[in-house]
């Protein structure tokens, strides 16, 4: 029986185009489904309410079910976690449900009531402070596992300073006994951009040049499963954010806001430091697998 010439182009299509889920297997370095908005911190002008917008946006609109995450503000357990801006925009913006999580008891984290939100979850936002609490709180728990899950899921996870940060691999400024520390004595993240290592107030504090000192680490005080070599550096400047979707990025943000791209497979026993990084501006999109700019940004400046 001869087959008809519809069946074999079905077939010659099905096979020249890679499948959905081969797709998702070759993406590297952004979350294989679902997407991040990373923020750099700031938020003095509209820019945050506009970034956390394209969260809320992404995690379905008004039928957004976002959890806000604001345990790195601090460790006082009498410290009011309840007054997140985040929360009070959320509400302005007309989602369907937003919940406050936060324990800084592993114990507690561990626990399917302590979850619950999570799997019902479209939208996560990690608030600012100080990353390592993150960790300490969560990393390894099941409270973790279910940030993952909402990705899983085709949600969003987002996060500004310290939570722009705590979604590398591995965690900069992880110290806890100050963040000018680079590298830490916590040091790992929770990996929703595998093989990078995120900071924040890059421009605006004058820190272009200090994740350097992770993705060199001439001391080698680095944990042995952090390759330096095959560390990607995204340094994010205030009031900007990328939106990452599998392996690519588009900055968004104020105009002429920066994101700094540091590949130290690029470099050259010559490179300068004030060389080691590559600038990528507003409008601007870059490619995390194969490492390169697609787009510079602000109009191609």
């Amino acid at each position: 029986m001869s087959k008809s010439p519809f069946l074999i182009l079905i077939v010659s299509l099905f096979l020249a185009f890679p499948s959905s889920a081969e797709n998702l297997r070759d993406t590297i370095v952004g979350p294989r489904k679902g997407a991040l908005v990373i923020m750099g911190g700031g938020g003095r002008d509209q820019t945050f309410p506009q970034i956390f917008k394209k969260l809320v946006e992404l995690a379905g609109g008004e039928k957004a079910r976002i959890v806000i995450v604001p345990t790195a503000a601090s460790s006082d357990p009498d410290y009011n976690y309840e007054r997140s801006w985040s929360v009070q925009l959320a509400k302005q913006m007309g989602v369907a449900a937003v919940t406050i999580l936060h324990t800084h008891d592993r114990k507690e984290a561990e626990t399917e009531e302590f979850v619950k939100p999570l799997t019902r979850a479209t939208g996560v936002w990690f608030g600012g402070g100080r990353q390592w609490r993150f960790t300490k709180a969560y990393g390894g728990t099941r409270t973790e596992k279910e940030f993952h899950k909402v990705l899983d899921r085709g949600g969003v996870i987002g996060g500004s300073s310290a939570g722009a940060t705590i979604q590398g691999s591995f965690l900069a400024r992880g110290d806890s006994s100050g963040n000018t520390i680079m590298v830490g004595d916590v040091q790992r993240g929770f990996g929703f951009m595998r093989n990078t290592a995120i900071d924040q107030h890059v421009v605006a504090r004058g820190r272009e040049m200090d994740l350097l000192k992770v993705l060199t680490d001439p001391e080698k005080k680095m944990r042995k499963e952090f390759d330096r070599a095959e560390l990607l550096g995204i340094g994010i400047d205030e009031d900007v954010a990328i939106v990452v979707k599998g392996d690519q990025f588009e900055v968004i943000g104020k105009d002429k806001g920066a994101v700094l791209v540091y590949d130290p497979k690029s470099w050259t026993e010559d490179t300068p430091d004030e060389k080691k990084w590559i600038t990528v501006r507003k409008g601007g999109k870059y490619d995390l697998k194969e490492r390169k700019v697609l787009k510079m940004g602000d109009e191609e400046r």
